[in-house]
């Protein structure tokens, strides 16, 4: 029967977190906690002392805003082969808690089998308002079939596949999970744009990585490097129109600020590429 591992990475975050810990309890039976920078040690934000509770291992990282680059250290910190990836402002419906819990009951699945994705609804504040869309949220993988380098909005590559699953993930942070806001007015958003574009100044090996070891850099991010200008038009027109006739089919309707997102997202990242390419070369 396979084990799961809960990995989190965080900062600060502690009352989030203990709303995932608690809503979770029954969903693991190894939970490791990594935090982002030394804040989590903070008089006002023991978040060491809240994974105690829990039974979970703590580890502190340097500061790097953002998970991703903690995501190799952590995966090798869990004890099982099997990772349940969620965030701490993440909480899973009851149909995935049943899931999660008959899976751990069951015999290990083929090894052909990655991992598990599920729908993560759009979040306005106070609750969901899509309830099938978007859909591919990488949840529960093998650790041992599947390849990862650390950079921001980077998911893990699988070995063979991931297995769709029509469970929902819940993504409930104190704000809107969607829409120009968090796009344009989030200094986050500003932050991961140009942690990704520098690293595509270099090679994914650069990074901190999971079992991969290839200099090439996947297709998605490959354009942004060979064809800034273009990929970000194309991205910024195009995309939008993928996700509204997506969106469309499975909820009836379209949300313009969620289906435009990805899209300007991208072509801001673009743009930051060639910016910092063209200051590399003047420099």
């Amino acid at each position: 029967m396979p084990g799961i591992s809960l990995v989190v990475c965080v900062s600060k975050e502690q009352d989030l977190l203990k709303r995932l810990l608690r809503d979770t309890a029954d969903c693991y039976d190894d939970l490791v906690v990594v935090h982002d920078g030394p804040e989590a040690i903070d008089q006002d934000t023991r978040v060491d002392q809240l994974v105690a509770e829990y039974g979970g291992r703590f580890f502190v990282r340097p500061r790097s805003f953002q998970q991703e680059s903690h995501w190799p250290f952590a995966w090798k910190q869990a004890r099982n082969a099997w990772i349940l990836r969620l965030d701490a402002d993440e909480v899973p419906s009851t149909e995935l808690k049943n899931w999660l819990q008959a899976f751990c009951a069951r015999p290990e699945p083929d090894k052909s089998t990655a991992g598990y994705t599920c729908i993560w609804p759009l979040w306005d504040g106070q609750r969901t308002v899509t309830k099938y869309w978007p859909n591919g949220r990488i949840f529960l993988f093998h650790k041992d079939r599947v390849r990862f380098f650390g950079m921001a909005e980077q998911v893990p590559i699988p070995d063979g596949k991931f297995e769709a699953l029509q469970l929902i993930l819940e993504h409930r942070p104190t704000r809107k999970s969607f829409g120009f806001s968090n796009l344009l007015l989030r200094k986050q958003a500003y932050h991961w744009r140009r942690v990704i574009a520098q690293s595509l100044l270099g090679k994914p090996t650069d990074l901190q990585c999971w079992r991969w070891t290839s200099e090439q850099w996947p297709e998605i991010w490959e354009e942004i490097r060979q064809r800034p200008f273009r990929t970000a038009f194309y991205r910024l027109m195009m995309w939008p129109l993928f996700n509204m006739r997506q969106m469309k089919r499975v909820e009836g309707r379209v949300i313009l600020s969620a289906i435009a997102f990805t899209g300007i997202h991208h072509c801001l990242v673009a743009l930051m590429y060639w910016y910092l390419r063209l200051s590399r070369s003047n420099t």
